[in-house]
C-alpha cells in the first residue's frame, strides 16, 4: 500500500468548503494518512497554493501550513486541530505565523496541494522554519509523498 492523503471534507481536485477558508471558520480540514511506509521515522505536512496571486499569471507559491516531525504512526489530522501529536514541530506560513491559514484566493479558482511526505529520520528543531528551509531539511530523506488537491475560489 502506497502512501496516501485523504480528507471527508472534500475530493481530490473537488472544491474546499468555505468553512476551512477565510470566508469561513478558517479551520483546517480533518485529513487522514495511510499507506504510510514501515521504515518511516517522521511525516511533513505541507499545504500551499501555487496559483497565487492570479490562476491566470502566478507569482508565487503561498504556504498555508507548515508541519513536521509528526510521528509516523499518525492517522490523520482532526479537523479544527488544536492539539497535535507530542513531538510535531510548526513551520512558518506566508502570514508569518505558525498553525493553519486556509485558502484565501484575491482573484479566481487556485489549487490548493495537502502535501504529505514519509521521511526516514526525525529532522531537527528548525524553529518554526519557512517552507525552503523545511524542504532543504528534508532532502535525501523522502521515502514517499503523497498529495490531496483542493480548489477554492472566492
Amino acid at each position: 500500500m502506497s502512501l496516501s492523503i485523504t480528507s471527508p471534507s472534500f475530493t481530490q481536485m473537488g472544491e474546499i468548503p468555505s468553512k476551512y477558508t477565510c470566508q469561513g471558520v478558517d479551520i483546517s480540514p480533518q485529513l487522514d494518512f495511510s499507506g504510510v511506509p514501515e521504515d518511516t521515522k517522521s511525516l511533513v505536512l505541507i499545504v500551499d497554493d501555487p496559483d497565487a496571486p492570479d490562476p491566470e499569471a502566478p507569482k508565487m507559491i503561498w504556504v498555508h501550513w507548515l508541519l513536521y516531525n509528526l510521528p509516523p504512526e499518525t492517522s490523520g489530522v482532526a479537523e479544527g486541530v488544536t492539539s497535535l501529536p507530542t513531538g510535531t514541530m510548526h513551520g512558518k506560513n506566508d502570514w508569518h505565523r505558525s498553525g493553519y491559514g486556509g485558502p484565501c484566493p484575491p482573484i479566481g479558482t487556485h489549487r490548493y496541494f495537502f502535501k504529505l511526505y514519509a521521511l526516514d529520520t526525525l529532522l531537527p528543531d528548525l524553529h518554526e522554519p519557512e517552507k525552503n528551509a523545511l524542504e532543504s531539511s528534508m532532502q535525501g530523506h523522502v521515502l514517499e509523498q503523497a498529495a490531496l488537491i483542493g480548489t477554492y475560489r472566492k
